[in-house]
Formats: C-alpha cells, structure tokens, sequence
C-alpha cells in the first residue's frame, strides 16, 4: 500500500473544522481516499503508528465514533486505550483539568475526547502535551463526522463544490450540523437548513446558510439530503408539540423527498430514530441512502486524522499546565 507523503495539519489537534483551511480538508480527505482502499483490501492492518499510544476519552456514551476510533488506531498498529464515564475518576469527583493532568502524565502520544460540554475539548488541548481529537464536545462541534460525510458525498458525486445541501431536524442542539455546515460552506457547497424556529441557532447568519421551516421547500431541487435526530438529552424545554407531530412536518418520507432531485443522496450520521426523523423506507433506500457508507467512511476518516497528528509528534508542543 502506497500512503500519500503529505505534511501534517498546521495545528497539533484537531478540535473543529471552523481551523481548517480547504488544503487541509482535501489533505484529510485525500489521505482518508487510501486508508478506504486498505479497508477494503485483504490486509487491513500496518504498523505505521507501533509504538503510539491513543486514549480514547469518551464521556458521554457512543458507539459509531468511538468504535471507528478504536478499529481505526490498531489498524495502524497504535496501543489503544478507552475510557468511559463509568470507569471514570470524573464520577469521583476529580475536575477535567485534573483528568488531563492525570492522561498527560501518562505520555500519550494523542486523545480523542468526547465531552457533554463545548470547549472541554479544547481546554483538555491547552492542558496536555500530546495532540487531542475532537470527537464531539456539547452542541459545539464534531469535526471527524463532517469529514466523513464529505468523503462520502465526494466519493458518490465526485465533488463538493457546487452543490446544495440541506440539512434538516435539531439544528441547534447538534454539534454535526455546525460541524458540516462550516466543512460545507469552506468547500463550496450551497448549505440549507431546516427546522422549526424553535430548533433554529441564534447564531445561525454566522454560518452564511438558508434557513427553512418547511421541509418539503427546504429539500428543493436538493443535491444532499441529510436528516438529524432530536437531540432530546440535551434539550432544557419544550422545542416541539410532539413526536408525531415533528415527523408529520419534519419527517422526511416519500413524498417530501419527490421535491429534491431524482437522484437527490439521503444522509443520517446515526444513531436513527425511525418515524421521528426519517421513514424507514427512505433510509433504507439502497441505490439513495449513503448511511451504511457514512459508517465505513468513518474508519477511514479516522485513521487519516490520526496518521497526520502523529507524523510530527517532536512539534507538538500544547501548553503544560
């Protein structure tokens, strides 16, 4: 297998994409292109980071991402570590920055963090001296799920720029659709979101977006389709009348989608809440639906990000506490 001899990131971490120029993306994604292939192949394994070691941080619980980073850092042969919140000394009463003293100590060559806060990430960054992923903090970002939905949309349409995204459900709880729109915007594609006033950011002209609260307008002569959960367990408030009545409006079934392109692609970062967000016919949609590749362009993503925050370890030098 032939790697890309690319350079690493200019930042030691990745803590969002709003950092990242489009060089860097189309490195990530460049790169992310060839671990897809060794996926593939007979042999899914190297040994280009033997020797490292990754902790994987996670405070609130997950599957697809942690997972992904897991599978991702011993396919490149790293030492892999997880944390969960259950076996946490945080549930003791120990503070996050005493966390990433404790993980600093420890000589980690990287963290991946996930985090129900925005910018614990980042404060955990300024706190190590190793380099620190972002893999979901609060509502703020979720930097390696935007990279792997344009991986996923590049390798189907073959590019980004130009194309109209919408993206409907709980906008401002999600981390995802900050984290896409801003990746999307940067790369040249038309981003629209849509949602009920209620579930609308206040800060939402920052992104340079459309804003609809209207599905079925929304997805107009759409491109991109991509669908997100109701971020309930964060959530302080009534945001919708019910659940029923979210899908009757915000569902994305068959007829709200005749609205989009004929080949218009259906996205969904997971996990799914069928008949809440999305009807089971159109997610499991074979020749539309990009959610199964989502996931295996997950692994690939996240193998890039760690191969290029580990090239140059020596110049990575956060502020020690």
């Amino acid at each position: 297998m032939t790697f890309l001899k690319a350079s690493s990131l200019a930042s030691p971490h990745l803590l969002g994409i709003e950092n990242l120029t489009p060089s860097e993306i189309n490195l990530l994604l460049d790169l992310s292109e060839h671990y897809v292939d060794m996926n593939r192949s007979g042999s899914k394994k190297t040994d280009l980071l033997r020797g490292r070691t990754i902790i994987n941080v996670f405070f609130e619980s997950s599957t697809r991402t942690r997972t992904s980073f897991e599978l991702a850092g011993k396919r490149l042969g790293a030492d892999v570590i997880n944390i969960s919140p259950e076996v946490s000394a945080v549930r003791k009463g120990e503070t996050l920055l005493d966390t990433a003293l404790t993980l600093n100590a420890m000589h980690a060559d990287l963290l991946v963090v996930r985090h129900p806060e925005s910018g614990a990430v980042q404060l955990i960054a300024e706190k190590v001296s190793c380099s620190v992923v972002n893999g979901g903090d609060g509502a703020h970002e979720h930097p390696t799920q935007a990279l792997l939905d344009a991986l996923a949309i590049r390798r189907r349409v073959g590019r980004l720029h130009g194309l109209v995204v919408a993206i409907s459900g709980d906008i401002a709880h999600s981390r995802v659709a900050r984290s896409n729109m801003l990746l999307l915007k940067t790369m040249g594609a038309d981003v629209r979101v849509i949602a009920p006033p209620t579930l609308i950011p206040a800060d939402i002209d920052r992104y340079g977006v459309e804003v609809f609260h209207d599905l079925a307008e929304g997805v107009r002569d759409a491109d991109i389709v991509m669908m997100l959960r109701l971020q309930q367990e964060r959530m302080r408030g009534s945001f919708i009348p019910s659940t029923s009545e979210y899908f009757h409006f915000f569902g994305l079934d068959r007829a709200k989608l005749a609205n989009a392109k004929p080949d218009a692609l259906i996205m969904h970062p997971g996990p799914m809440n069928r008949g809440v967000e999305i009807d089971s016919d159109v997610a499991d949609d074979i020749n539309r639906s990009l959610i199964q590749e989502q996931v295996e362009m997950g692994v690939a993503v996240r193998m890039a990000c760690l191969d290029l925050l580990t090239r140059d370890l020596s110049n990575n030098t956060g502020d020690e506490a």
